[in-house]
């Protein structure tokens, strides 16, 4: 049956094209911008670390708004929101106006993950975890698009603001037509006629543990969203200072990581679809991560990097932190908005911690990546203890309950 929400949900993954363009589009310009603001690559790393203040200062509030207010509101203030940080950096001459538009980038994502992680489980009731993850190949399409985009701009000797005035381009045509075209289901603009006289489904009873299950996921996702975060900011830095690399070849590693990461996105709908579940995927992914970290770590070789690149994008960045996500409302099932809070607020702390420790490694830029590769066992680890939870709340063989009755329980909250 046709899904009257496809044209929204493609605006909604296309805000996040544009958000994978913005986590690489700071380390990516790390040296003309150090110069603008009178700073050094320490300074810079400081703005992307205020992006994490900003998600942790309104994410888990956005959160719980979006349960009460609707999902669209969040989707388009986060949509212009960005617009301000993309054409504010550009402005920007002093360290301290750039670090108040990174805070703005940081609320800006908040706005939208608020609004669109529990839109997209709201439109696609059976396929919830697959609608997820999908947002993470928009990211990662993002991120492998801007490399080449600057890469271009390099090679060519322009401006470098063409690369934020492309994102604030495909932002402002997106949240017109957020504005005016889309439609988002009951939960977001109120209940049609039909759903208003429709049978009240009673909420399920959460399975999870507050304390212990609560704990578990907040910590997976620190460690998530640090993983990937220290890696794509640094992984071009460490090609060219330790594996000796090139410009256009240290680059390259971003999108090796990137298409690792597509690959991903599309192997685990696919798979989902044949019946694995997320569970497995969220174990199988951190300990690949664990794994080809390491690697990357103690043979720094230049294609040994390129193939370990693609396989820390595929494990880390292809969707694992929405894979957890989705796991966290299994656990938690009424409230996804709030749920997508408390996750993405743990992510937002990561996003704050996480690169200022990078910043304060990057003398010897192989303490950067030995850092990530800790993040990585503390994840695996985590995602065992999860897994184990798991089984012993659903059973090893039992699936979650259906996502249809959860959906239900949301819209007539």
């Amino acid at each position: 049956m046709k899904n009257k929400y496809v044209p929204t949900s493609i605006s909604l993954y296309m805000n996040y094209l544009v958000v994978g363009m913005a986590i690489l589009i700071l380390p990516q310009n790390m040296d003309t911008l150090a110069k603008q603001w009178n700073t050094s690559i320490a300074g810079v790393s400081v703005v992307i670390s205020a992006v994490g203040i900003g998600r942790l200062i309104v994410m888990l509030v956005s959160g719980v708004l979006s349960d009460k207010l609707g999902r669209k509101p969040f989707a388009v203030v986060g949509g212009a929101t960005y617009i301000l940080f993309f054409l504010g950096i550009l402005i920007s001459h002093s360290l301290i106006v750039a670090i108040i538009f990174g805070v703005l980038a940081g609320i800006a994502n908040s706005f939208l993950d608020a609004g669109t992680y529990p839109a997209l489980m709201e439109m696609y009731p059976t396929h919830k975890g697959a609608a997820n993850v999908v947002i993470k190949a928009f990211v990662s399409g993002g991120q492998f698009i801007l490399p080449l985009f600057i890469s271009m701009i390099v090679a060519n000797k322009l401006w470098y603001g063409w690369s934020f005035l492309l994102c604030a381009a495909i932002l402002i045509l997106n949240v017109v037509f957020l504005l005016t075209l889309s439609k988002f289901p009951a939960a977001s603009q109120g209940s049609s006629k039909k759903e208003e006289t429709a049978a009240p489904v009673k909420p399920q009873k959460s399975k999870g543990n507050v304390w212990i299950d609560g704990t578990l996921f907040t910590i997976f996702s620190f460690v998530a969203q640090g993983i990937f975060l220290l890696f794509s900011t640094w992984i071009t830095k460490y090609g060219e200072a330790i594996v000796k690399m090139g410009d256009v070849s240290s680059r390259a590693l971003v999108s090796y990581y990137s298409i690792g990461s597509i690959t991903c996105v599309l192997l685990t709908i696919y798979l989902s679809h044949r019946g694995v579940q997320d569970i497995h995927f969220l174990f199988v992914y951190m300990m690949m991560s664990f794994a080809s970290l390491l690697l990357m770590y103690l043979i720094p070789v230049a294609w040994v990097c390129s193939i370990l690149s693609f396989v820390v994008g595929f494990s880390a960045a292809g969707g694992v932190m929405q894979i957890g996500l989705t796991m966290m409302a299994t656990f938690f099932p009424n409230g996804k908005g709030t749920v997508t809070g408390v996750s993405q607020t743990s992510a937002s702390i990561a996003g704050f911690v996480v690169p200022l420790f990078g910043g304060a490694l990057s003398g010897n830029i192989a303490n950067v990546l030995l850092f990530d590769v800790v993040l990585a066992l503390i994840g695996f680890v985590v995602a065992g203890a999860i897994m184990y939870r798991y089984r012993k709340l659903f059973g090893r063989h039992k699936k979650a309950p259906k996502a249809q009755l959860e959906v239900a329980s949301q819209n007539t909250n």
